[in-house]
């Protein structure tokens, strides 16, 4: 993740702006917000233990730093049970409040490929207790992620494969057209609970197959018309 630089008269020294690079430019793309989008593939919601015919969309944030694009993963503390989730990443350019499902396409930047990592014994242990999951979520380095690329260059890709490969392995394979909530349904639900913003990023949710990963690990993600997404956890 590399950061932009802020220059104000503050009390403290403040933290840089977390910014992604824009695909094959030297722009960067600077990030508001991260929602996550829960169970969003039915196979994996259906592997998770619920039932995706009977709940409407529900998310959880990352916070801006938790984005990575760099080519490592640094295995996090307190925790023995780290999970990758392969997902489409939504950088929007425009937000605003009850944004119609007709204009959802039109706040988006462009498409990146992500990982939602996860401590999956915390998340468990909190979902338990009834307790917020960002314990589990919201750690540093939490979603390696490639460039954005465009809109204009990508399209709005709502079909074609989602995959991720572990060590040569396929893990998890899917294709976008399985979504439960489309990407312009997510803009458009997001935008009744918060005022959407430009640099809002969405992580659209994960296919069924997600597991465990060792230090050494390498774990390839790919989506068609979007990109490759290649890390090594450490």
């Amino acid at each position: 993740m590399k950061m932009c630089s802020v220059a104000e008269n503050y009390v403290i020294e403040p933290t840089e702006i977390p910014a992604i690079p824009v695909a094959g430019t030297d722009n960067m793309y600077p990030v508001h917000r991260v929602y996550c989008v829960g169970r969003n593939y039915a196979a994996h919601a259906v592997e998770m233990g619920h039932d995706p015919d009977k709940e409407p969309p529900f998310f959880f944030q990352k916070n801006p730093d938790n984005l990575n694009s760099g080519e490592r993963f640094s295995y996090p503390p307190a925790t023995n049970d780290v999970h990758y989730e392969i997902e489409m990443l939504v950088a929007l350019k425009s937000g605003g409040k009850d944004i119609a499902l007709e204009k959802a396409l039109d706040c988006i930047y462009g498409y990146g490929v992500a990982l939602d990592m996860t401590r999956r014994d915390l998340q468990g242990e909190a979902k338990k207790m009834g307790r917020p999951w960002e314990v589990g979520k919201a750690f540093e380095g939490a979603a390696p992620c490639t460039p954005i690329v465009p809109a204009t260059a990508s399209g709005h890709p709502s079909q074609g494969a989602i995959w991720l490969d572990v060590n040569g392995e396929r893990k998890q394979t899917g294709d976008l057209n399985q979504m439960i909530w489309k990407v312009p349904e997510m803009i458009s639900y997001l935008s009744g609970l918060f005022t959407l913003m430009p640099g809002d990023i969405i992580l659209s949710g994960t296919p069924s197959g997600v597991g465990p990963v060792n230090r050494g690990d390498v774990l390839k993600g790919h989506i068609d018309g979007v990109g490759d997404l290649e890390i090594r956890v450490v």
